[in-house]
């Protein structure tokens, strides 16, 4: 009986610390390396301006860039609604958790950049309106504009 409930308990206990997983990682990275974390509501098989801002922002060289030089780190709640694109289950509650906390109004798409700690410095909501390499400068200088 000690081994089901032991077999049990480290189940549950998995699937509830894996579903904060990459909420958590990201900020432990943005912590130890001085970055940022851009997280970006998206709708990706259904909402045209979260399809368009992928394409035309987060999948450039310019915005990857952010990424490699260690300016940002980026995490995309999706929410798509095609039965094909659904997600696991523990991606759908951490998806939702984050939506909870810094989505409320339910806005797509919604791009924010907090600190390390997950305080919000600025937040764009529907399709950003600059280009990436626009977009991305604008994420450097708030950067640069960080304490250390």
């Amino acid at each position: 009986m000690k081994t089901i409930f032991s077999t049990l308990f480290l189940v549950v206990f998995s699937v509830v610390f894996h579903a904060q997983n990459r909420w958590e990682d990201a900020k432990k990275i943005a912590a130890e390396k001085n970055e940022l974390i851009l997280l970006n509501f998206s709708g990706s098989d259904w909402c045209i301006p979260c399809i368009k801002l992928h394409k035309n922002i987060i999948e450039t060289d310019d915005f990857k860039k952010l990424e490699t030089d260690n300016v940002i780190v980026y995490l995309n709640a999706d929410f798509p609604r095609n039965k094909k694109n659904q997600l696991s289950a523990e991606l759908k509650k951490e998806n939702a958790t984050l939506a909870d906390q810094y989505n409320q109004k339910g806005i797509f798409p919604y791009t924010i950049l907090l600190n390390s700690e997950g305080k919000i410095l600025k937040s764009w909501e529907g399709l950003i309106s600059s280009d990436a390499l626009a977009f991305s400068k604008e994420i450097r200088e708030m950067k640069d504009n960080q304490k250390p």
